[in-house]
């Protein structure tokens, strides 16, 4: 079976889920996959003029493969007004037909990464394919007024209309079974095929680092951070990334901060880490956030310290997982996370549970059977 994936990411993007899923998909079937990039789904904003362009990465092996082909719609940013599919459908015309030709000598699967008009519309022109919407986050959640509403009310009509229904979080999972009777939980995951397979240091004495490696963004919550700061005073919380939403008061003296890195020494410097942090705030946003740090720090044998947000709350029993409900308790938790025993043992048997491979055959789609 061919693969039409309408991606939220470009294919020259860091490797994420969409990417991990079409590899996953070729390597069970040895099929093609035609690659549909994104393009903007709201107005533009002046804010879009500061933000940084991807960055292209060449992680996969398979990122130059012939088994792909890489489309890119293009379209006319007006998609919350009424009608814009039909203004931007002359655009989209040989993007469409690119779609046909793939799909005439072969069955085909249509999976949607991300809610949008030309996904609309793509459903409609071929509605003698297979359909998969994999909900990997409340997309409407990113926009405001008016383009919160157009895509909300988009993706609802998608969710209807596909014949599965994947998502990454249990909030999203319990928006969606109403919707769609065949919803499934598919959660985040991590590469088995780069995760560092050496011992962390060890330190027995002196100062400890708890690090994050990610964006910083309005989510982030430094007040948090700069409680934990505060309650180890001797040791050293390590920030590892871009910050687009920098602290509004002034941080304790051990919180270092790092710039942005590749994929493969992001990992790395996990290595360095003795309590990997996840200090997201709980909002709208991410309620409904699978973070796929928590996969990679628990498969280097890193204990976790988080926030109380989106599926981080279904994980508070796990073994490795410690998550605060509040600022206070966060002097007792840090130390329970460093007593901790690291092992790599039970590093090895998370990362087998939790592979992108292990999560894709477990969700048991029903199109390859």
């Amino acid at each position: 079976m061919r693969i039409v994936y309408l991606s939220p990411v470009p294919w020259a993007s860091f490797a994420q889920r969409p990417h991990k899923f079409v590899e996953w998909a070729h390597r069970r079937t040895g099929d093609r996959v035609l690659w549909v990039d994104p393009y903007p789904t709201r107005f533009p904003a002046l804010s879009d003029l500061a933000r940084p362009k991807p960055q292209s990465s060449r992680e996969s092996a398979n990122r130059e493969a012939s088994w792909i082909t890489v489309l890119k719609p293009g379209g006319i940013p007006i998609e919350p007004l009424p009608y814009s599919g039909l203004l931007n459908s002359r655009i989209w015309s040989r993007c469409f037909k690119s779609i046909e030709t793939f799909s005439q000598s072969s069955r085909v699967l249509i999976v949607i990464g991300k809610p949008s008009a030309f996904a609309l519309e793509t459903l409609e022109r071929f509605k003698n394919c297979t359909s998969l919407y994999d909900a990997m986050d409340d997309f409407p959640a990113f926009y405001s007024g008016f383009s919160r509403a157009a895509l909300s009310g988009r993706e609802e009509r998608i969710a209807m209309r596909v014949d599965e229904l994947w998502t990454s979080s249990t909030a999203l999972k319990n928006r969606w079974d109403h919707v769609n009777g065949n919803v499934k939980l598919v959660h985040n995951a991590l590469d088995a095929r780069i995760i560092p397979r050496v011992p962390r240091r060890h330190r027995e004495s002196g100062s400890q680092v708890f690090g994050y490696v990610g964006t910083m963004g309005a989510w982030f919550d430094w007040e948090w951070v700069a409680t934990l700061a505060a309650a180890r005073p001797t040791d050293e919380i390590r920030l590892i990334g871009p910050v687009f939403a920098p602290p509004r008061k002034k941080l304790p003296p051990n919180i270092t901060f790092l710039p942005a890195c590749d994929h493969r020494a992001a990992l790395c410097s996990m290595l360095e880490f003795d309590v990997g942090l996840i200090p997201f705030k709980a909002t709208t946003l991410t309620e409904s956030v699978d973070p796929i740090k928590y996969y990679e720090y628990r498969g280097v044998s890193l204990p976790v310290l988080s926030t109380y947000f989106g599926e981080m709350r279904t994980r508070d029993k796990e073994i490795g997982v410690f998550v605060s409900r509040s600022l206070h308790e966060l002097e007792s938790l840090s130390k329970q996370a460093l007593e901790m025993e690291n092992s790599l043992e039970l590093a090895e048997d998370f990362i087998a549970r939790n592979s992108w491979d292990n999560r894709f055959d477990d969700a048991r789609l029903s199109f390859f059977k």
